[in-house]
């Protein structure tokens, strides 16, 4: 069975890479205690113009569509609170926002959050967040086939460059709550 790893030339340690890496990122590879030891999470360059799934894919092999994930920041409200959270999901299925995202949140309504709120608050760039890096007090809900997953294809906090990380360490990364059927 072809890894992630397989599709790209470099492939490197993560921890590595720091000066490539947005400075969350960066500091939560610096502070790593995850289930798998920091060596294990890769770092593969890319082209920023080919960040977006369906475009990486079509570049790099439409095999690894199976083996991306996707996160996503969503704003869930109840009141005139808000509480902002990310999900990821394997990148063919999509987050289930307004039924397991909500109920879980306590949220009346949930939504994906603005572009800019989800940059602004998690100091990445749109098309390259990543769970790894998010605030600390933020709920992350990971669906059972990401934490099921040998590794996963994500962001790595910029449009440029991939992550390559085990299903075991993104279920383990502070905050994180994996869930069956958050992705549909």
């Amino acid at each position: 069975m072809r890894t992630p790893m397989d599709a790209f030339d470099d492939v490197r340690p993560a921890i590595e890479c720091l000066d490539l890496l947005t400075e969350p990122v960066a500091a939560a590879l610096r502070a790593w205690s995850g289930p798998v030891p920091v060596d294990q999470l890769s770092y593969v360059d890319t082209d920023p113009e080919k960040a977006d799934t369906a475009v990486l894919v079509e570049n790099y092999g439409s095999w690894l569509l199976e083996q991306s994930a996707n996160c996503v920041v969503v704003a869930g409200k109840r009141g005139g609170e808000s509480t902002l959270a990310a999900c990821l999901v394997l990148a063919h299925t999509r987050a289930d926002v307004n039924g397991v995202v909500r109920r879980h949140l306590g949220a009346r309504k949930a939504s994906f959050a603005p572009m800019d709120t989800a940059i602004g608050a998690t100091g990445m760039e749109f098309g390259g967040i990543t769970p790894i890096g998010l605030p600390a007090d933020w709920p992350l809900l990971v669906d059972a086939a990401v934490a099921d997953a040998p590794y996963a294809l994500i962001g790595s906090g910029s449009r440029r460059g991939k992550l390559i990380v085990p299903g075991k360490a993104l279920a383990g990364l502070p905050g994180a709550t994996v869930l069956e059927g958050l992705a549909v």
